[in-house]
């Protein structure tokens, strides 16, 4: 495919997956009753608020009630403000702070309908696709010479190894050298990080050796979250970090743009205009204003004149004349002064991000036109694999040359519409797939035992994958969690020294699966039982809440198995795991059927992620039986057999009891 239709195809995909998020998030705010999407998770109704302060240009609103909030809605997302009807209402802010009965939401502005009995909704925020677009649409040399890469139409450098002092002297042999590649590569470079491989301890020794090398970076990810990771680890050097700062992590907020600006020496000349702007525009507001239906064609410029001579005219008083000319004029002042903090503002952020010598930002705010004009020689972005190739091309189009760093192993990016379906095909696996030797695997991992590593990386990365001695023998045992004392078969599921357990249901006659009436989902009743006692025995045992958690592929399942367990136990599916991880991981398979249908449990990808979370213990439930039709899952069967704990669960465990 030639380039430019490459790009005019990409616009397309694009201008698909937006509408399809915009749409579901109406269809549901239709479909759906304010009670139904509370009950989702995605609502809050009955609030009321009240302006608690003002951050970063921002007013700051509470909304709280009596009854306790359980919601899927947390800190960073946007979410809608309105009296009844999500659709009608165009209030949008940014949720700041979280409470068990509160939220804190950002706003720019607040009417006085905003403050009793509203509803707050999570919002789809269409701002992220519009600046993929703008910046499709004047893509640069840089962003042309990446898809040039990925469509085999530029053949890149060779990377060559050059050498460098470590600021971290921890680093094993693969980050090294992943390092040393990188900044050897005039065009681009790929660390390829399973879990738990120490991926961004590489990057930020990476970012530190470029600032070193007297390069400016812009090191970006896909989420806030892998952001903060990187801004947390970058002490000493001299940084700032883009974005709304109520999407930054509290303790990073002296790190944000925002703040830097507010607290520079020269933000307080614009504090005053602005002071004396609102002032005088309080004054203004008591005036008549020159509206279509007081001015009756005249202009400024004749009001003003008119004023002079105090005369009126065209049915108008001289009286309101002499108002609307004072409007006019102070207006003006209003605007004058306004435009004088803009400016001064400006000054101070151009200043601040020519000192940084690194910037840092999602992939979206890497749009931001602070930054245009702004040369980088390095684009530095994390969580690559999970990002769409017009993510990514943000700030690639910001920089000289680029280093991705991602696991095109685990899962790709969420696609809800099935004609942008490709945009799940990203950069870095494109990349990788045709220049496997500008690519460097990081092989150690730090995060599990041993056992729990070997069959994935087997599987999935060609056994390179090898456990630091720190981890390799790790158990619950080391926690002086108690030995179980409830009998067979739950005490070798639960043996604190045992890290890998397969909890069989395929004897079991309550083992099916079942799809709840007009929901594409399944759920399993009898694992969703095994997996409360489990829990419960567990923390019998000593094994804290905030310990466990536990993964499910199926929606149902999830919702199902949250009604049974504690508040403290985080339930949710793999893609609500990825980047994570637990002491214990629970996985419920849920499939379990005559005709050994798997669904989606096909995809490969979320199997790698589910398997690869759990650092001590992972107790997987599932039937045998009908797992065993897929050749991945029967090795993974025959594997626990081998080297963990394979038990069987009879019929004398029943789904109320057992």
């Amino acid at each position: 495919m030639n380039l430019l239709r490459f790009i005019n195809h990409l616009r397309e995909l694009v201008e698909l997956e937006r509408e399809a998020e915009i749409d579901a998030m109406r269809e549901e705010m239709r479909r759906l009753s304010g009670r139904e999407r509370e009950k989702a998770g995605r609502a809050i109704l009955r609030l009321n608020g009240k302006v608690i302060g003002e951050e970063f240009g921002y007013k700051l609103v509470k909304y709280g009630r009596e009854k306790e909030i359980k919601t899927e809605i947390s800190v960073g997302d946007l979410v809608v403000i309105s009296r009844n009807d999500p659709l009608r209402s165009d209030l949008v802010g940014t949720v700041t702070e979280k409470g068990k009965r509160f939220l804190v939401v950002a706003l720019e502005s607040v009417p006085s309908w905003a403050l009793r009995n509203v509803r707050i909704d999570l919002y789809a925020n269409d701002v992220t696709f519009r600046r993929q677009l703008e910046n499709l649409e004047k893509l640069g040399e840089s962003g042309k010479r990446a898809l040039e890469f990925l469509l085999g139409l530029r053949e890149p450098e060779e990377s060559r190894s050059l050498k460098f002092e470590p600021f971290d002297k921890n680093l094993n042999e693969s980050q090294t050298r992943a390092v040393s590649l990188a900044l050897g590569s005039g065009d681009f470079f790929l660390i390829h990080g399973p879990f738990g491989t120490g991926k961004t301890r590489t990057l930020v020794e990476l970012i530190r050796q470029e600032v070193e090398r007297g390069n400016k970076v812009l090191a970006t990810a896909e989420s806030n979250v892998a952001v903060d990771n990187l801004v947390e680890r970058l002490s000493g050097v001299e940084l700032v970090r883009l974005g709304h700062p109520s999407r930054v992590s509290r303790h990073l907020k002296e790190t944000t743009l925002a703040y830097k600006v507010e607290n520079h020496p020269r933000y307080r000349r614009v504090r005053e205009f602005r002071n004396r702007a609102e002032r005088l525009a309080m004054m203004r507001d008591g005036l008549t204003k020159p509206t279509p239906q007081w001015r009756r064609g005249l202009t400024d410029r004749e009001i003003l004149r008119l004023a002079e001579k105090g005369i009126g005219t065209r049915g108008i008083p001289a009286r309101k004349i002499k108002e609307m000319a004072e409007w006019i004029r102070i207006n003006r002042k209003v605007q004058l002064l306004y435009d004088e903090a803009k400016k001064i503002e400006e000054g101070i952020i151009r200043e601040i991000i020519e000192n940084a010598q690194v910037v840092l930002a999602t992939n979206s705010s890497a749009a931001l036109e602070f930054l245009d004009g702004v040369e980088f020689d390095v684009a530095v972005i994390d969580e690559a694999s999970q990002a769409t190739i017009p993510s990514v091309l943000i700030p690639i189009n910001r920089a000289k040359r680029f280093v991705l760093a991602g696991d095109h192993k685990q899962l790709p990016p969420t696609i809800l519409s099935e004609e942008a379906k490709e945009l799940s095909r990203t950069l870095f696996e494109g990349l990788i797939e045709r220049y496997p030797a500008k690519a460097q695997m990081l092989e150690v991992q730090y995060r599990m035992n041993e056992r729990l590593m070997e069959f994935p990386s087997r599987e999935f990365y060609g056994g390179r994958i090898r456990a630091d001695e720190s981890v390799r023998k790790v158990t619950l045992a080391d926690l002086k969690v108690r030995m179980p004392g409830f009998g067979e078969p739950w005490d070798s599921i639960l043996d604190p020294g045992e890290p890998l357990v397969f909890v069989d249901t395929s004897k079991h006659p309550e083992k099916w699966e079942r799809q709840r009436k007009g929901s594409q989902s399944r759920e399993n009743r009898l694992e969703a039982a095994l997996v409360k006692k489990i829990v419960e025995r567990l923390m019998g045992m000593g094994v804290r809440p905030e310990w466990i958690g536990v993964i499910t592929p199926y929606d149902d399942q999830r919702d199902l198995i949250s009604s049974l367990l504690p508040e403290e136990v985080e339930v949710k599916t793999v893609d609500g795991y990825q980047g994570r991880e637990k002491k214990v991981i629970i996985l419920s398979f849920v499939r379990s059927n005559k005709k050994g249908e798997l669904g989606f449990l096909t995809d490969l990808r979320r199997l790698n992620v589910s398997l690869t979370r759990a650092k001590r213990k992972l107790i997987v439930v599932g039937d045998s039986e009908t797992l065993s039709v897929h050749p991945t899952y029967k090795r993974f069967i025959e594997f626990v057999k081998a080297e963990g704990r394979f038990v069987e669960i009879g019929n004398d465990f029943k789904t109320n009891g057992g």
